[in-house]
């Protein structure tokens, strides 16, 4: 997933009900795939963050001693400033970039 190239809302906002639900015909079925996007979304996203910040990383064994790195801020507040995990998820379902399939539909085939 490219950060950089998101152009989710950063903000709340607000959509057409009809859209949202037309892929599966079940709001609640759209919202159900949307949520579990989103948890994939946020643990590719907290992977990403870990791992970059690990690279600047100082270990010392003194617990009094507290160093800012700045490399880290600025790691840290580019993710501050993404959409959040769900508007991620709301715009690729939107988009119909996301691949789903009702496995009772399969089950009854």
């Amino acid at each position: 997933m490219d950060l950089k190239k998101i152009d989710a809302p950063l903000t709340t906002t607000t959509y057409n009900r009809n859209a949202v639900d037309a892929p599966t015909g079940n709001i609640y079925e759209a919202i159900s795939i949307i949520s579990r996007r989103a948890e994939q979304i946020n643990s590719e996203i907290k992977k990403e963050l870990i791992e970059k910040l690990e690279e600047f990383a100082t270990y010392n064994d003194s617990l009094e001693e507290v160093f800012e790195n700045k490399e880290q801020i600025e790691v840290s507040k580019f993710y501050e400033k993404l959409p959040k995990p769900h508007a991620l998820a709301v715009k690729e379902w939107l988009d119909s970039k996301i691949y789903y399939r009702n496995t009772e539909e399969d089950n009854q085939k």
